[in-house]
Protein backbone atom coordinates (compact mmCIF):
# COMPACT_ATOMS: atom_id res chain seq x y z
CA UNK A 1 0.00 0.00 0.00
CA UNK A 2 1.30 3.31 -1.32
CA UNK A 3 1.55 5.49 2.00
CA UNK A 4 0.41 9.47 1.87
CA UNK A 5 3.28 11.74 1.56
CA UNK A 6 3.26 14.32 4.13
CA UNK A 7 5.97 16.98 3.62
CA UNK A 8 7.31 19.53 6.34
CA UNK A 9 8.66 22.73 5.64
CA UNK A 10 11.00 22.95 8.79
CA UNK A 11 10.83 19.59 9.89
CA UNK A 12 14.70 20.36 11.80
CA UNK A 13 13.26 22.31 14.54
CA UNK A 14 10.32 22.79 17.31
CA UNK A 15 7.18 21.88 16.51
CA UNK A 16 8.15 20.77 13.05
CA UNK A 17 10.52 18.65 14.43
CA UNK A 18 8.15 17.05 16.36
CA UNK A 19 5.33 16.48 14.14
CA UNK A 20 7.75 13.90 12.63
CA UNK A 21 6.96 11.68 15.57
CA UNK A 22 3.41 11.50 14.97
CA UNK A 23 3.41 11.16 11.77
CA UNK A 24 6.24 9.04 10.82
CA UNK A 25 4.71 5.42 11.46
CA UNK A 26 1.46 6.25 9.38
CA UNK A 27 2.92 8.66 6.24
CA UNK A 28 5.58 9.29 4.23
CA UNK A 29 7.14 11.89 5.75
CA UNK A 30 9.92 14.54 3.97
CA UNK A 31 11.38 17.12 5.25
CA UNK A 32 12.96 20.67 4.46
CA UNK A 33 15.03 23.20 6.34
CA UNK A 34 17.32 26.03 5.83
CA UNK A 35 20.37 23.96 7.13
CA UNK A 36 21.09 21.01 4.86
CA UNK A 37 23.54 19.54 6.95
CA UNK A 38 21.28 19.37 9.85
CA UNK A 39 18.50 18.52 7.94
CA UNK A 40 19.76 15.58 6.58
CA UNK A 41 21.26 14.39 9.81
CA UNK A 42 17.81 15.17 11.18
CA UNK A 43 16.48 12.69 8.45
CA UNK A 44 18.58 10.15 9.17
CA UNK A 45 17.91 10.45 12.59
CA UNK A 46 14.26 10.18 12.98
CA UNK A 47 14.23 7.54 9.46
CA UNK A 48 12.13 10.60 7.15
CA UNK A 49 13.58 12.20 3.80
CA UNK A 50 15.15 15.30 3.34
CA UNK A 51 14.62 17.72 0.15
CA UNK A 52 16.70 20.69 -0.13
CA UNK A 53 13.95 22.79 -1.56
CA UNK A 54 10.74 24.14 -0.37
CA UNK A 55 9.63 23.76 -4.03
CA UNK A 56 10.64 20.52 -4.64
CA UNK A 57 9.14 19.30 -1.32
CA UNK A 58 5.92 20.88 -2.17
CA UNK A 59 5.47 19.47 -5.54
CA UNK A 60 5.73 15.72 -4.41
CA UNK A 61 3.22 16.39 -1.23
CA UNK A 62 -0.01 15.44 -0.59
CA UNK A 63 -0.32 17.30 2.78
CA UNK A 64 2.42 20.39 2.99
CA UNK A 65 2.41 21.39 6.41
CA UNK A 66 4.15 25.18 6.90
CA UNK A 67 6.14 25.28 10.24
CA UNK A 68 8.47 28.61 10.38
CA UNK A 69 9.18 31.18 12.27
CA UNK A 70 5.61 33.38 12.37
CA UNK A 71 7.47 36.34 10.65
CA UNK A 72 8.50 34.18 7.30
CA UNK A 73 5.30 32.28 7.19
CA UNK A 74 3.17 34.94 4.51
CA UNK A 75 6.58 34.57 2.69
CA UNK A 76 7.13 30.65 2.59
CA UNK A 77 3.41 30.13 1.49
CA UNK A 78 3.97 32.31 -1.62
CA UNK A 79 7.00 31.14 -2.28
CA UNK A 80 5.68 27.34 -2.66
CA UNK A 81 2.24 27.94 -3.40
CA UNK A 82 2.53 27.32 -7.59
CA UNK A 83 4.45 24.29 -6.91
CA UNK A 84 1.79 22.72 -4.86
CA UNK A 85 0.21 19.71 -6.53
CA UNK A 86 -3.33 19.77 -7.91
CA UNK A 87 -5.44 18.22 -5.32
CA UNK A 88 -3.27 18.48 -2.36
CA UNK A 89 -3.43 20.68 0.79
CA UNK A 90 -1.45 23.20 2.32
CA UNK A 91 -1.36 23.39 6.60
CA UNK A 92 0.56 25.95 8.52
CA UNK A 93 0.82 25.54 12.48
CA UNK A 94 1.73 29.41 13.29
CA UNK A 95 0.28 30.87 16.70
CA UNK A 96 -1.06 33.60 14.71
CA UNK A 97 -3.98 33.45 12.06
CA UNK A 98 -5.14 36.28 9.97
CA UNK A 99 -2.26 36.82 7.74
CA UNK A 100 -1.37 33.19 6.80
CA UNK A 101 -5.27 33.15 6.43
CA UNK A 102 -5.01 35.45 3.93
CA UNK A 103 -1.91 34.79 2.18
CA UNK A 104 -3.52 31.19 1.98
CA UNK A 105 -6.69 32.50 0.04
CA UNK A 106 -4.80 35.12 -2.31
CA UNK A 107 -1.50 32.70 -2.99
CA UNK A 108 -2.79 29.32 -3.73
CA UNK A 109 -4.87 28.38 -6.84
CA UNK A 110 -7.98 26.85 -6.95
CA UNK A 111 -6.86 23.70 -6.97
CA UNK A 112 -5.36 23.19 -3.83
CA UNK A 113 -7.43 23.09 -0.18
CA UNK A 114 -6.04 25.31 2.92
CA UNK A 115 -6.93 24.70 6.34
CA UNK A 116 -4.74 26.95 9.03
CA UNK A 117 -4.11 25.29 11.88
CA UNK A 118 -2.83 26.18 15.23
CA UNK A 119 -1.64 23.39 17.57
CA UNK A 120 -2.29 24.93 21.28
CA UNK A 121 0.70 22.95 22.47
CA UNK A 122 4.66 23.38 22.24
CA UNK A 123 7.53 20.84 21.08
CA UNK A 124 7.67 19.34 24.46
CA UNK A 125 4.85 17.87 24.39
CA UNK A 126 4.95 13.88 24.01
CA UNK A 127 1.37 12.70 23.04
CA UNK A 128 -1.46 13.91 20.99
CA UNK A 129 -4.06 12.87 23.47
CA UNK A 130 -6.51 15.70 24.90
CA UNK A 131 -4.01 18.42 23.07
CA UNK A 132 -6.01 21.50 21.88
CA UNK A 133 -5.82 22.25 17.65
CA UNK A 134 -7.61 25.45 16.50
CA UNK A 135 -9.23 25.14 12.77
CA UNK A 136 -9.71 28.53 11.18
CA UNK A 137 -10.87 27.47 8.20
CA UNK A 138 -12.67 30.06 5.87
CA UNK A 139 -14.32 26.96 3.22
CA UNK A 140 -14.25 23.79 4.10
CA UNK A 141 -13.08 21.29 0.70
CA UNK A 142 -13.19 17.11 0.69
CA UNK A 143 -9.81 17.65 3.00
CA UNK A 144 -11.70 19.03 5.86
CA UNK A 145 -13.24 15.74 7.06
CA UNK A 146 -10.11 13.81 6.73
CA UNK A 147 -8.44 15.95 8.32
CA UNK A 148 -10.73 16.67 11.02
CA UNK A 149 -11.77 12.70 11.54
CA UNK A 150 -8.08 12.00 11.58
CA UNK A 151 -7.40 14.84 14.61
CA UNK A 152 -10.72 13.47 16.41
CA UNK A 153 -9.19 9.52 16.42
CA UNK A 154 -6.16 11.34 18.11
CA UNK A 155 -8.72 12.37 21.27
CA UNK A 156 -7.58 16.19 20.45
CA UNK A 157 -9.89 19.05 21.29
CA UNK A 158 -10.09 19.79 18.31
CA UNK A 159 -11.65 24.33 18.23
CA UNK A 160 -13.45 25.62 14.90
CA UNK A 161 -13.31 28.87 14.53
CA UNK A 162 -12.58 32.24 12.45
CA UNK A 163 -9.36 33.17 12.15
CA UNK A 164 -10.10 36.69 13.68
CA UNK A 165 -11.57 34.89 17.01
CA UNK A 166 -8.40 32.77 17.56
CA UNK A 167 -6.20 35.93 17.15
CA UNK A 168 -8.39 37.61 19.60
CA UNK A 169 -8.65 34.28 22.08
CA UNK A 170 -4.85 33.73 22.02
CA UNK A 171 -4.18 37.54 22.65
CA UNK A 172 -5.70 36.51 25.93
CA UNK A 173 -4.26 33.10 26.13
CA UNK A 174 -0.53 34.02 24.86
CA UNK A 175 0.21 37.60 24.39
CA UNK A 176 -1.20 38.44 28.05
CA UNK A 177 0.02 35.21 30.17
CA UNK A 178 3.31 35.74 28.26
CA UNK A 179 3.64 39.27 28.77
CA UNK A 180 2.25 39.11 32.36
CA UNK A 181 4.81 36.25 32.92
CA UNK A 182 7.68 37.57 31.52
CA UNK A 183 7.38 40.88 33.30
CA UNK A 184 7.21 38.95 37.20
CA UNK A 185 10.63 37.40 35.89
CA UNK A 186 11.90 40.38 34.77
CA UNK A 187 10.83 42.39 37.90
CA UNK A 188 12.60 39.08 39.60
CA UNK A 189 15.49 39.70 37.97
CA UNK A 190 15.87 43.18 38.70
CA UNK A 191 15.36 42.84 42.34
CA UNK A 192 18.23 40.26 42.53
CA UNK A 193 16.03 37.95 43.99
CA UNK A 194 18.13 34.72 44.47
CA UNK A 195 15.07 31.87 43.85
CA UNK A 196 17.41 28.53 45.46
CA UNK A 197 17.35 30.90 48.06
CA UNK A 198 13.82 31.45 48.05
CA UNK A 199 12.95 27.63 48.16
CA UNK A 200 13.57 27.54 51.79
CA UNK A 201 10.44 30.06 52.44
CA UNK A 202 8.90 28.66 49.48
CA UNK A 203 4.67 27.53 49.65
CA UNK A 204 3.60 25.05 47.04
CA UNK A 205 1.34 27.33 45.06
CA UNK A 206 4.71 29.64 45.22
CA UNK A 207 6.75 26.32 43.87
CA UNK A 208 4.02 25.69 41.08
CA UNK A 209 3.53 29.68 39.67
CA UNK A 210 7.64 29.98 39.32
CA UNK A 211 7.92 26.69 37.62
CA UNK A 212 5.12 27.82 35.06
CA UNK A 213 6.76 31.07 34.96
CA UNK A 214 10.53 29.66 34.18
CA UNK A 215 8.59 27.25 31.32
CA UNK A 216 7.56 30.69 29.23
CA UNK A 217 10.55 32.36 29.70
CA UNK A 218 12.73 29.66 28.84
CA UNK A 219 10.58 29.51 25.37
CA UNK A 220 12.35 30.76 22.10
CA UNK A 221 12.41 34.43 22.92
CA UNK A 222 12.62 35.21 19.24
CA UNK A 223 9.22 33.39 18.94
CA UNK A 224 7.57 34.37 21.79
CA UNK A 225 8.43 37.83 20.68
CA UNK A 226 6.37 37.45 17.24
CA UNK A 227 4.03 36.15 18.74
CA UNK A 228 3.50 39.30 20.85
CA UNK A 229 4.03 41.83 18.05
CA UNK A 230 2.20 39.72 15.20
CA UNK A 231 -1.06 39.25 17.31
CA UNK A 232 -3.06 42.57 15.60
CA UNK A 233 -4.58 42.64 19.24
CA UNK A 234 -1.84 42.90 21.40
CA UNK A 235 -1.02 46.66 21.80
CA UNK A 236 -4.66 46.76 23.13
CA UNK A 237 -3.41 43.83 25.51
CA UNK A 238 -0.11 44.84 27.05
CA UNK A 239 -1.53 48.54 27.77
CA UNK A 240 -4.46 46.74 29.10
CA UNK A 241 -2.40 44.64 31.34
CA UNK A 242 0.33 48.19 31.76
CA UNK A 243 -2.84 49.74 33.22
CA UNK A 244 -4.41 47.31 35.45
CA UNK A 245 -0.69 46.79 37.25
CA UNK A 246 -0.38 50.89 37.62
CA UNK A 247 -3.73 51.28 39.13
CA UNK A 248 -2.99 48.28 41.79
CA UNK A 249 0.17 49.66 42.68
CA UNK A 250 -0.91 53.50 43.18
CA UNK A 251 -4.26 51.79 45.43
CA UNK A 252 -1.89 49.97 47.43
CA UNK A 253 1.16 53.14 47.55
CA UNK A 254 -1.90 55.55 48.61
CA UNK A 255 -3.29 53.14 50.93
CA UNK A 256 -7.01 52.82 49.76
CA UNK A 257 -7.53 49.61 51.59
CA UNK A 258 -11.52 49.68 50.45
CA UNK A 259 -10.48 50.14 46.72
CA UNK A 260 -7.86 47.13 46.40
CA UNK A 261 -10.76 45.08 48.38
CA UNK A 262 -13.39 46.58 45.64
CA UNK A 263 -10.79 45.29 42.79
CA UNK A 264 -9.78 41.82 43.80
CA UNK A 265 -13.53 41.09 44.28
CA UNK A 266 -14.36 42.13 41.24
CA UNK A 267 -11.38 40.39 39.47
CA UNK A 268 -11.97 37.22 41.20
CA UNK A 269 -15.80 36.88 40.50
CA UNK A 270 -15.00 37.23 36.63
CA UNK A 271 -12.47 34.35 36.86
CA UNK A 272 -15.59 32.08 36.66
CA UNK A 273 -15.66 28.83 38.64
CA UNK A 274 -13.01 29.43 41.15
CA UNK A 275 -14.08 26.18 43.14
CA UNK A 276 -13.34 23.53 39.72
CA UNK A 277 -9.94 26.51 39.38
CA UNK A 278 -8.65 25.41 42.94
CA UNK A 279 -9.42 21.80 42.80
CA UNK A 280 -7.30 21.78 39.74
CA UNK A 281 -4.46 23.56 41.86
CA UNK A 282 -5.06 20.90 44.18
CA UNK A 283 -4.66 18.48 42.41
CA UNK A 284 -1.04 19.94 40.38
CA UNK A 285 0.06 20.69 43.78
CA UNK A 286 -0.92 16.89 45.07
CA UNK A 287 1.48 15.71 42.11
CA UNK A 288 4.10 17.21 42.83
CA UNK A 289 4.49 16.74 46.57
CA UNK A 290 2.82 12.32 45.40
CA UNK A 291 6.32 12.69 43.92
CA UNK A 292 8.82 13.65 46.65
CA UNK A 293 6.89 11.74 48.86
CA UNK A 294 6.96 8.23 46.75
CA UNK A 295 10.98 9.36 46.42
CA UNK A 296 11.46 9.69 49.61
CA UNK A 297 9.93 6.19 50.77
CA UNK A 298 12.06 4.79 48.04
CA UNK A 299 15.56 5.29 49.02
CA UNK A 300 17.67 2.27 49.43
CA UNK A 301 15.81 0.53 46.70
CA UNK A 302 15.37 -0.22 42.98
CA UNK A 303 13.49 2.17 41.54
CA UNK A 304 12.56 3.03 37.62
CA UNK A 305 12.84 6.63 36.89
CA UNK A 306 11.12 7.98 33.31
CA UNK A 307 11.74 11.27 31.38
CA UNK A 308 9.01 12.17 30.68
CA UNK A 309 10.32 14.23 27.82
CA UNK A 310 12.87 11.67 25.84
CA UNK A 311 11.08 8.73 27.74
CA UNK A 312 14.48 6.79 28.58
CA UNK A 313 13.64 5.05 31.58
CA UNK A 314 16.54 4.93 34.01
CA UNK A 315 17.00 2.39 36.94
CA UNK A 316 19.21 1.76 39.84
CA UNK A 317 19.52 2.28 43.47
CA UNK A 318 17.87 5.41 44.45
CA UNK A 319 20.69 6.77 46.83
CA UNK A 320 19.11 9.93 48.04
CA UNK A 321 17.53 13.69 47.02
CA UNK A 322 19.31 16.67 46.81
CA UNK A 323 18.73 19.96 45.81
CA UNK A 324 14.84 18.72 43.91
CA UNK A 325 17.58 16.16 42.33
CA UNK A 326 17.08 12.44 42.46
CA UNK A 327 20.55 10.71 42.73
CA UNK A 328 20.86 7.26 41.08
CA UNK A 329 23.50 4.42 41.47
CA UNK A 330 23.52 1.70 38.89
CA UNK A 331 26.52 -0.59 39.18
CA UNK A 332 29.22 1.97 39.68
CA UNK A 333 27.72 4.89 37.53
CA UNK A 334 25.96 8.00 39.61
CA UNK A 335 22.81 9.67 37.75
CA UNK A 336 21.61 13.23 38.87
CA UNK A 337 18.07 13.61 37.40
CA UNK A 338 16.10 16.65 38.41
CA UNK A 339 12.64 15.15 39.93
CA UNK A 340 10.45 17.62 37.39
CA UNK A 341 11.19 15.75 34.71
CA UNK A 342 10.81 12.56 35.53
CA UNK A 343 8.10 9.76 36.94
CA UNK A 344 8.52 7.45 39.19
CA UNK A 345 7.83 3.94 37.59
CA UNK A 346 5.16 1.43 39.22
CA UNK A 347 6.48 -1.92 40.78
CA UNK A 348 4.32 -3.67 37.73
CA UNK A 349 6.14 -0.87 35.04
CA UNK A 350 9.76 -1.62 36.31
CA UNK A 351 8.92 -5.25 35.96
CA UNK A 352 7.93 -4.86 32.46
CA UNK A 353 10.62 -3.09 31.53
CA UNK A 354 13.24 -5.40 33.14
CA UNK A 355 11.70 -8.55 30.84
CA UNK A 356 11.88 -6.16 27.76
CA UNK A 357 15.33 -4.86 28.59
CA UNK A 358 17.14 -6.96 30.49
CA UNK A 359 19.46 -9.67 29.65
CA UNK A 360 17.46 -13.28 30.94
CA UNK A 361 19.24 -16.54 32.71
CA UNK A 362 17.55 -19.79 32.30
CA UNK A 363 18.71 -22.67 33.81
CA UNK A 364 17.24 -26.21 34.82
CA UNK A 365 16.52 -27.56 38.18
CA UNK A 366 15.84 -31.00 39.29
CA UNK A 367 14.81 -31.78 42.46
CA UNK A 368 13.40 -34.51 44.86
CA UNK A 369 9.74 -34.05 46.45
CA UNK A 370 7.62 -36.62 47.89
CA UNK A 371 5.44 -38.54 45.58
CA UNK A 372 2.22 -36.89 46.93
CA UNK A 373 3.42 -33.15 46.08
CA UNK A 374 0.90 -30.67 44.12
CA UNK A 375 3.10 -29.36 40.81
CA UNK A 376 0.73 -26.26 40.18
CA UNK A 377 1.20 -25.34 44.19
CA UNK A 378 5.05 -25.18 43.53
CA UNK A 379 4.92 -23.29 40.26
CA UNK A 380 2.68 -20.44 41.28
CA UNK A 381 4.45 -19.87 43.96
CA UNK A 382 7.52 -19.41 42.56
CA UNK A 383 5.93 -17.10 40.04
CA UNK A 384 5.36 -14.93 42.90
CA UNK A 385 9.02 -14.83 43.60
CA UNK A 386 10.25 -11.13 42.55
CA UNK A 387 11.88 -11.34 38.60
CA UNK A 388 10.89 -14.77 37.80
CA UNK A 389 9.92 -14.49 34.61
CA UNK A 390 8.65 -18.32 33.66
CA UNK A 391 8.77 -21.84 35.04
CA UNK A 392 8.12 -25.24 33.10
CA UNK A 393 7.56 -28.42 34.08
CA UNK A 394 10.27 -30.29 31.69
CA UNK A 395 10.41 -33.80 33.04
CA UNK A 396 8.97 -36.38 36.33
CA UNK A 397 11.33 -39.48 36.92
CA UNK A 398 10.52 -41.49 39.31
CA UNK A 399 12.83 -44.64 38.69
CA UNK A 400 15.43 -46.81 40.10
CA UNK A 401 17.43 -44.09 41.78
CA UNK A 402 14.22 -42.61 43.23
CA UNK A 403 13.17 -43.93 46.17
CA UNK A 404 9.26 -45.18 45.65
CA UNK A 405 7.40 -42.45 47.74
CA UNK A 406 9.40 -39.79 45.79
CA UNK A 407 9.46 -38.24 42.89
CA UNK A 408 12.09 -36.14 40.64
CA UNK A 409 10.96 -33.31 39.17
CA UNK A 410 12.82 -30.88 36.43
CA UNK A 411 11.59 -27.52 35.64
CA UNK A 412 12.74 -25.04 33.74
CA UNK A 413 13.62 -21.92 35.33
CA UNK A 414 13.74 -18.51 33.82
CA UNK A 415 14.89 -15.43 35.55
CA UNK A 416 16.52 -12.10 35.53
CA UNK A 417 19.63 -13.15 36.95
CA UNK A 418 21.45 -16.06 38.60
CA UNK A 419 20.42 -14.71 42.32
CA UNK A 420 16.95 -15.41 41.20
CA UNK A 421 17.27 -18.36 40.18
CA UNK A 422 19.31 -19.43 43.73
CA UNK A 423 16.14 -17.85 45.35
CA UNK A 424 14.00 -20.69 43.72
CA UNK A 425 16.36 -23.61 44.53
CA UNK A 426 15.78 -22.38 48.59
CA UNK A 427 12.07 -22.03 47.99
CA UNK A 428 12.20 -25.90 46.75
CA UNK A 429 13.92 -27.22 49.52
CA UNK A 430 11.93 -24.98 51.97
CA UNK A 431 9.02 -27.81 50.34
CA UNK A 432 10.89 -30.57 51.03
CA UNK A 433 12.63 -31.25 48.17
CA UNK A 434 16.13 -32.07 47.61
CA UNK A 435 17.85 -30.64 44.63
CA UNK A 436 20.21 -33.53 42.72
Amino acid sequence: MIKMKIGIIGGTDGLGKTLIYYFRDEFEVYISGTDHKKGRNVAKELNVNYIESNAGLANISDILVVSVPIQFTSEVIREVAPFMKSGSLMVDVTSVKEEPTKTMAEALPDTVEYIPTHPVFGPRTTELDNQVIVLTADKKGKWYSKIYNYLSNKNMRIIETTAEKHDFMMSIVQVLTHFSFISTASAIEKLKVDLSESEDYESPIYNLMIDMIARIVAQNPYLTYNIQSMNSNGAKIRNTFADAVVELRDVINSGDMDKFVEIAIKATKHMGDIKNALGRSDKAINALSHEFSLLNKSIGREVGLKHIYSGKIHVGILEGIKDNTAILKSGNKVKKIRIANIEVLSDEELYAWKIDNLDKKTESISCVFSKNVHVETIQNTVLNIDNIIDIKLTDAYNGPQIDNDSISLTFEITALSKEDIDNVKNLFTGFGGTIR
